[in-house]
């Protein structure tokens, strides 16, 4: 009897502080509840090809979208920029292969997951060039498809829905390797919690509206100002916030938190944002993927404040037109726009289950079967 050798499968992201990280971790998780036996290796597939010019990057992107967020949204799924930077991009591919090689002959991965485009891109070309019949899949972490996935030797795209389907069909890849999984996040998220028990666990009054405050893993965004304006409404109101790595924010909510009357917590990072989600009446918070998805799941009403153009941008486009959140441009106008919502029930329980038909909380066991498949 021949026997079964377990699958290897290389997971690749950018960032440690990021989305696409998140969205490997889920994976994996799902990858072993199904295949306890199944061999991972996960890898910042950019920090583990270019360390130097990872941090390079970072730095420039970090600059860009805080002080001239205009430059990345011109740059962002521009297609006279895909086409002007095609020769720089295949020299980046070429130049990775020198490290690929001991990767992929010592780890022979059966299947390699990408929940970022540029590793994506760059073992797409070491497959083609090297003739290999590894299985590469894509996995979208944005609502928003861009042009940056596409190469040939990419054998599945994993998209967050039908729309960003019908893009990449338009763009000539075939229906049959395009999947409407969602975005990966963790299987916790599918589970309906006990909200008053949560709520009683956290010191929480379960008849007060609780808004919770994020601005991704680096905190980032109007957040101080989100804060303030949640302070200064006359109503009754609790406030949850995850600051994330922004040191600064934490020391003066730590302030803030000793001054309101309002009941307040505070995270730097929070392993509970199932749990917060499960008893927050809304959150207010930049559209980024993961966050996105978390919230659907949960069928939790966004308020979204100050995305960065380029994905951000698209996914808040993708929300507002959804209904599933309310877009504040003016952050000196995010206390009238929440007030108005906790004013409006029907309307935060429209967007409650719009929200929950769009959630796909299942996306990374989906994924894990079509890698094990």
């Amino acid at each position: 009897m021949t026997e079964i050798k377990p699958k290897r499968i290389l997971l690749l992201y950018i960032s440690q502080v990021s989305g696409h990280r998140h969205g490997a971790v889920a994976i994996q998780k799902s990858l072993k509840a199904l295949a306890p036996d199944c061999i991972i290796k996960s890898l910042n597939g950019f920090g583990y090809t270019y360390p130097l010019m990872e941090k390079i990057v970072n730095s420039a992107y970090m600059g860009v979208i805080k002080r001239v967020p205009k430059i990345w949204e011109y740059l962002y799924d521009n297609p006279k920029i895909i086409k002007a930077s095609k020769k720089l991009k295949e020299t980046i591919h070429k130049s990775s292969h020198k490290k690929f090689k001991p990767l992929f002959d010592e780890f022979k991965p059966d299947v390699v997951v990408c929940t970022q485009a540029f590793p994506c891109g760059m073992v797409a070309d070491y497959k083609k060039s090297n003739n290999l019949s590894v299985k590469v899949i894509g996995v979208l972490t944005d609502f928003a498809p861009h042009l940056y996935w596409l190469h040939e030797g990419v054998d599945y795209y994993v998209v967050p829905s039908e729309s960003a389907k019908r893009r990449y069909m338009n763009e000539g890849v075939k229906e049959t390797q395009i999947k409407v999984f969602g975005i990966p996040i963790r299987m916790k998220f599918a589970q309906q919690l006990d909200q008053n028990a949560i709520t009683h666990k956290l010191h929480l009054d379960i008849n007060v509206p609780t808004v919770l405050v994020m601005g991704g893993g680096q905190g980032l965004g109007p957040m101080k100002e989100a804060v303030k304006s949640l302070v200064g409404l006359a109503r009754p109101l609790q406030i949850i916030v995850i600051a994330g790595t922004n040191t600064k924010l934490v020391r003066w909510l730590k302030k803030i938190q000793h001054q309101t009357s309002k009941k307040m917590i505070v995270y730097e990072y929070a392993n509970n944002v199932d749990e917060l989600m499960e008893v927050s009446t809304l959150i207010i918070s930049k559209p980024g993927g993961m966050t996105t998805s978390e919230c659907l799941a949960k069928g939790l009403p966004m308020v979204v404040v100050d995305p960065i153009p380029g994905q951000e941008e698209r996914n808040s486009e993708f929300l507002v037109k959804s209904r599933i959140a309310v877009r504040v441009d003016d952050k000196y106008k995010i206390a009238e726009t929440v007030q108005m919502l906790l004013n409006s029930p029907e309307e935060l329980q429209l967007m409650r289950e719009t929200a929950l038909k769009y959630g796909k909380p299942y996306a990374a066991e989906d994924i894990a079967r079509l890698v094990l498949s």
